[in-house]
This record gives structure tokens, sequence and C-alpha cells, in this order.
């Protein structure tokens, strides 16, 4: 071997241990030092604030030839707080469309006693809601005439009960109520006399003939809360509240005993039969419940 070859052996060699040394080196790692990002929480939106549910409050739009008395007795309410809850100063004055409360404002006080101009015992002429086509406003105005007891007079004072909601709680205890079980009542006869008229849907109640003069009797212990001439077809009428569930009605009386605000007892002389705003003499008798009208032979004893 010649000194040349021996020189290039050699140096193939330190080539191939530099090679094999640079391969042995890892190459060093690679460190991110960075803090990690945090992922993004998507924050809801806060809510507003949710309104109390407000319960429904029962309303009545007066119609043409209803009067307040009319459409408190249609409900079963003392015309006096009905007026008062609706801020009517002259329960004699109606807007033909004007919408009112069935109901206490929340938080009033019952107002069965609040100063209103109230129809007298012996006010001639009884007023209904009608249009005056002098004004814009629709108005009550007298009428020239009464109508006797019949089924227009009783759709004209809006007899039928409008619609109820069919769950609703009772409004409170009127001062003067004597206090009863539930809606128990302990019913009499109001009059002696033949029945001459039974309960129809049209005739509300039954007729009880009789002579005049002859004592008509509260059918049981309440609270006069109507005593005058201001429902129509009705003629002298009184009406007695029992509790908040039941009324009864005396019509076509002759002369009236009893004030409203009175405090009355069971089989107390309240009127004198006669026949007003009617053509014989009898005593036309309703009880309702919760303003409806229900046949009271079904809730009066035998009679004597």
């Amino acid at each position: 071997m010649t000194m040349l070859a021996a020189a290039r052996r050699l140096s193939l060699l330190v080539v191939a241990l530099a090679l094999a040394a640079c391969a042995s080196k890892a190459p060093a790692p690679v460190v991110d030092r960075t803090s990690p990002v945090p992922p993004r929480v998507a924050v809801p939106a806060p809510k507003p604030p949710e309104k109390p549910v407000e319960a429904a409050v029962r309303t009545h739009t007066v119609k043409r030839g209803e009067t307040l008395v009319g459409i408190a007795l249609q409900y079963g309410l003392d015309y006096r707080e009905l007026a008062a809850w609706n801020g009517v100063a002259n329960p004699n004055l109606l807007a033909v469309g004007q919408v009112l409360q069935l109901q206490a404002p929340t938080g009033a006080a019952t107002t069965a006693g609040a100063p209103v101009a109230t129809p007298l015992a012996g006010a001639a002429q009884p007023v209904e809601a009608r249009p005056n086509a002098n004004t814009d406003k629709l108005k009550v105005e007298p009428r020239g005439v009464k109508l006797p007891y019949s089924d227009k007079a009783l759709a004209q004072l809006g007899g039928e009960p409008d619609p109820k909601p069919a769950a609703e709680p009772a409004p409170p205890a009127a001062p003067g109520l004597p206090s009863a079980d539930g809606d128990k009542v302990d019913w009499t006869w109001p009059a002696k006399g033949k029945v001459t008229a039974t309960f129809t849907d049209a005739g509300k109640g039954i007729d009880i003939t009789g002579t005049k003069g002859e004592a008509v009797l509260a059918a049981a212990s309440g609270r006069v809360v109507y005593s005058g001439t201001g429902l129509r077809g009705y003629g002298k009428l009184v009406i007695l509240k029992h509790n908040e569930t039941w009324l009864s009605a005396y019509a076509h009386n002759e002369k009236l005993l009893v004030n409203e605000g009175d405090v009355v007892k069971k089989g107390q002389k309240i009127a004198e039969m006669g026949a007003s705003d009617t053509d014989s003499v009898k005593l036309h008798f309703e009880i309702r419940k919760l303003g409806s009208p229900v046949d009271p032979l079904k809730l009066l004893p035998p009679q004597p």
C-alpha cells in the first residue's frame, strides 16, 4: 500500500467518525413556557324581574235599558257598593258602554256605607241607560212610561247573567250582615197565599197572590240593600242580602216598611202587598245565588 492510499483511507475514517458523532447527538427539546389561555365561558344576561300575576277583575259593560240597581241584583251585589267601587256619584246616571268593576279595588275596604246619591223610596220614575241624542256621550234619562213586569222588561234590565269565571274568591263580608254557616240560609215563606206563577228562566221567581195591604215578610234574616222603585218592572221593591252568596227580592208592594241598611230578622214584616207596576195584587218573590236566580220552591219549606 502506498503512502497516498494510506492517507486517503485515514481521511475517510476521520470523516466517518465525525459523521457518526454528529448523528449521535439528539436535538435539545423546545419547551413553550407561555401560560395557557383559559377557555371563554358565556355569561347569560340577567333576566328581568317577573311581574306578579294579577287576578282577573270581573266587569260588566252597561247596555241600553240597564240600571245600577238591576246590574247589582244581577250579580248579587249591593248597588251602593257597586257605585262606590266605580266612583259613581249618582246611580241614576250611567253611560251605555260604561264598564263597571264588579268587585272592590285591591286593598279597598268594603263601602256599603259610603255616601252616594240613591233613588228615593217614593221616586216617581226609574232611570235606565238610553242614548241621549243631544250629546256625543251616551247617558241615561228618564223614560215617560213604566213597563209591567214581563220577559221584555227583564231583558231590558239585563236579567240574563253574564258568564262568570269558574273559580273566584268571594269578596269580604259586608258590615251589618248576619253571620251565616257558609251558604246555609234558614228560609221561610214571605207571604201567605196561593202560588200562581212558578219559576221559569224568564220569570226568575214565583208569584204569590194575596190581598192589598197583606204582610210581606223577610224570608230569612239579612240586611236591606235596596228599598225603592228604581228597577223597572218590579214596582216598589225590597232586596235583602243574607250573606255573600244569597239575595232575596220582594216586588210589587203597596208600601215599603224598611230602609236601606236596616238589619231584619227572619219573618219580620218588611212591606205590604200591592199591585205596583203590575196588573193584580201579588208578591213577586225571587231568590238569587251569586246573582243567578234559583227556584224558591226548591229552598222554601212546605207551605203552611
